[in-house]
């Protein structure tokens, strides 16, 4: 039996001309692509492709059968839509990737009110950082990626989707009683948490105070956002530490052994006793919900969206999130 992967591995080389292209288009290696086409030619017992100076082209078996595969994925994709269609909500599984914190905090309620609206619809949950995550959405293996970006991140490629879901402000962490220059000297305010932190945001909240600091980092689009912070405050961050785990980072700087800076989310998903946490001033990461090709987008994934994006979550856990999500000029304090 004809494996569908190949198939479409051997459509897209005779469509763009080139194992490169095709690896491009199907976000595969090149290696990978040669690979598939050795075993399609091993399965079928024919010479599907042949080797023209430092490129392939398709032998006219190569150009019958891809021309038939086109055909029959066509028919495939089709069979599954109108099942869909069929079937509806009231049955099927819809996969969702997302970063940790996210994990933490506003996905468990938006999985609540999916199952709210569709019970018979089967929700699996998968942890994966934002380049993790896409790739699992381009292969398939998931429906849905929540990811960040922040100002600096490259694009994405042509086929991913983003629906903006909110904006999360970044916090400079630091342990309580050294805060910067002045040694945290309002940290016996610790015992609050409102509007009027926000004249105690001195040097304790400027990434310039930390210049000689050891830095905690993590991630390479977290990373990446570190080095322009710091760029822009006429330093170098030296990078003692690093995790992706927001519950270590807040140890360590709580231990002395650091400085860092974290999202809001992840403060929200969880804060260690002994450190404080000053929202710097335009620095953010944007949230979304990615998904793949063109839309409409399936029913199952829709309904995902829709719940991402929706208000609130039943038992009205709403509002103390998303205030939490997007404090404004406060400090975090044990």
């Amino acid at each position: 039996m004809l494996d569908p992967v190949r198939l479409r591995v051997l459509v897209a080389v005779a469509a763009r001309g080139s194992v490169t292209a095709a690896a491009r288009e199907l976000h595969y290696s090149q290696p990978s692509v040669s690979h598939h086409l050795a075993r399609l030619e091993a399965e079928t017992g024919a010479k599907l492709v042949q080797r023209v100076g430092r490129g392939i082209r398709l032998t006219e078996a190569g150009r019958l059968l891809a021309e038939r595969a086109a055909e029959i994925l066509g028919r495939m994709e089709s069979a599954a839509a109108e099942l869909t269609a069929h079937v509806g909500l009231r049955a099927g599984r819809v996969r969702l990737a997302a970063f940790p914190s996210a994990l933490g905090t506003f996905v468990p309620a938006a999985a609540v009110r999916l199952a709210d609206d569709h019970p018979g619809l089967d929700l699996r949950l998968a942890e994966a950082e934002p380049p993790e995550a896409l790739r699992m959405l381009r292969a398939g293996d998931v429906d849905v990626a929540v990811i960040f970006r922040y100002e600096e991140t490259g694009p994405e490629d042509d086929g991913i989707r983003l629906t903006h879901l909110f904006d999360d402000p970044t916090c400079l962490v630091t342990p309580v009683g050294i805060g910067g220059a002045d040694h945290a000297d309002h940290a016996d305010d610790a015992g609050s948490v409102g509007a009027d932190h926000a004249d105690h945001a001195d040097d304790a909240g400027s990434v310039g105070a930390h210049a000689a600091s050891r830095w905690i980092a993590g991630c390479d689009r977290c990373r990446s956002h570190l080095l322009d912070l710091c760029s822009r405050a006429g330093f170098e961050p030296r990078v003692s530490f690093t995790t992706d785990d927001y519950v270590a980072v807040q140890a360590m700087v709580a231990a002395g052994l650091g400085v860092a800076v974290l999202p809001t989310l992840a403060l929200s998903a969880h804060r260690s006793p002994g450190i404080r946490a000053v929202e710097l001033p335009g620095s953010v990461r944007r949230v979304f919900a990615a998904t793949y090709g063109e839309p409409p987008d399936p029913p199952a994934t829709a309904a995902l969206l829709t719940a991402l994006t929706r208000g609130e979550p039943r038992g009205g856990h709403a509002e103390t999130l998303f205030a939490a999500i997007r404090p404004r000029d406060q400090t975090f304090s044990p």
